[in-house]
């Protein structure tokens, strides 16, 4: 597999927020995976890259990724149909014994 390079200004907009819910707590502790919403035309390969840069202070090691598209709802408003819109979330499997410090996000310098 080559090394491709991916520019920091695309992969700090690759990560759009953690995925916070009962079934996401679950999986952190059950699987060692976090779960992020993520923009629709990313690749593996840039989540993988976007989240080692983003927590590099804290020599996060990505062991695996797995993606899901997300199909929008139907909802009513009013008397009218709506739907919300299609997203993407991805399944971010890290290194046994490290975990994710939300409060502590890398700033990358652009050069």
């Amino acid at each position: 597999m080559s090394v491709q390079i991916f520019s920091p200004e695309r992969l700090m907009q690759v990560i759009l927020m953690p995925q916070v819910s009962e079934k996401a707590t679950y999986i952190v502790e059950k699987h060692n995976q976090v779960i992020f919403r993520v923009i629709q035309d990313a690749t593996k390969a840039e989540i993988r890259a976007a989240v080692e840069l983003m927590w590099k202070a804290q020599n996060i090691e990505v062991r695996g990724v797995q993606v899901a598209n997300v199909k929008g709802k139907q909802k009513r408003f009013g008397r009218f149909m709506g739907r919300r819109s299609n997203w993407k979330k991805a399944y971010v499997r890290i290194k046994t014994g490290q975990e994710i410090n939300f409060s502590e996000i890398a700033r990358v310098e652009v050069k």
